[in-house]
């Protein structure tokens, strides 16, 4: 696995979006503690899985180890973006890795170009391998975004 020295997730749950920034020193503390999440739309008792997740988030602690974190009404995607762009432009120093929607990525992608084109890589969600290291962290903001809409 090549380090990165931020690894940010950006996912859509219905009219919601949102981000997560992990410091790369972190991912090693967090993976073991959330071996146990799932994608939510593959799982058949939602509401149970939800309830169970939440649990799991609080007692793990799971937002301590994200730098952080904002979920957003999906029409406030261009502050979402300008946040994560003002974040990159700051550590343009570091290696950033981007996980980001399928629908989002080609705009998303010319755009993170403009800010720091060689040191951040920035894939779409579906290219995660299931499994891997960033496919698992991926599935955290996932939670999170259902969390929230369940809760609205």
């Amino acid at each position: 696995m090549k380090e990165f020295d931020y690894y940010i997730f950006i996912d859509y749950s219905e009219n919601l979006i949102g981000y997560n920034i992990i410091e790369g020193n972190k991912i090693k503390e967090i993976l073991p503690r959330v071996v146990r999440i799932d994608h939510y739309k593959k799982t058949k008792h939602k509401k149970e899985y939800i309830n169970s997740i939440k649990k799991l988030f609080e007692k793990e602690r799971i937002n301590h180890y994200i730098l952080k974190t904002r979920i957003l009404n999906k029409k406030n995607n261009i502050d979402l973006f300008s946040e994560i762009f003002e974040f990159i432009k700051v550590h343009n120093n570091c290696i950033i890795f981007i996980s980001i929607d399928d629908f989002q990525f080609r705009t998303f992608k010319k755009l993170v170009k403009i800010v720091n084109d060689n040191k951040t890589k920035v894939v779409k969600e579906s290219q995660l391998k299931k499994g891997s290291i960033e496919y698992k962290m991926s599935l955290i903001i996932d939670n999170q975004l259902n969390m929230m809409r369940r809760r609205q």
